[in-house]
């Protein structure tokens, strides 16, 4: 199988898209993570799920997890309030990565070992040309997988 047959239409954002919807985005349709595009709707970088989840954790909480159990319920439902304002650019890390980008004849096995290699929950397909590079679609590490197992045969034990 061919990246090309695992690829999928998947979420996208663009960098100056809202930060807020993003996350929203990424909850209704309960995503690993976005494929970010610049501003010529290519792909720029990935957010995970796990940096909004961040965004949202008070430093002060993150140094220190103990002082989670201090926090009311009350002051926990308004850290949603750190995406206010912000733009999906704003969320990415300082040191983001361009995406993983698979080659649409790339084999599952290439596509696995990519992801593997840089630990993203998802791997764009894509042509490059002079023109720049045209998203075909996403692969993601739990559809990847459901295929790998598929493939050798495995069931479900249960």
């Amino acid at each position: 199988m061919r990246a090309r047959d695992l690829a999928v239409d998947y979420e996208t954002v663009s960098v100056d898209s809202d930060a807020m919807d993003a996350a929203r985005l990424m909850a209704d349709h309960k995503l690993p993570g976005l494929l970010v595009l610049d501003e010529h709707g290519e792909p720029m970088a990935i957010l995970p799920a796990s940096q909004m989840i961040k965004i949202l954790v008070p430093a002060y909480v993150i140094e220190d997890p103990t002082l989670a159990a201090v926090v009311d319920e009350k002051h926990a439902d308004r850290l949603c309030q750190a995406l206010a304002g912000r733009r999906v650019g704003d969320c990415l890390s300082g040191k983001a990565d361009p995406p993983p980008i698979a080659d649409p004849d790339d084999t599952a096995l290439e596509v696995a070992a990519l992801m593997a290699r840089v630990r993203s929950p998802l791997v764009a397909v894509a042509t490059k040309d002079k023109a720049g590079t045209h998203l075909l679609g996403v692969i993601t590490a739990s559809h990847l997988l459901h295929e790998l197992l598929g493939a050798e045969g495995m069931s479900s034990p249960m």
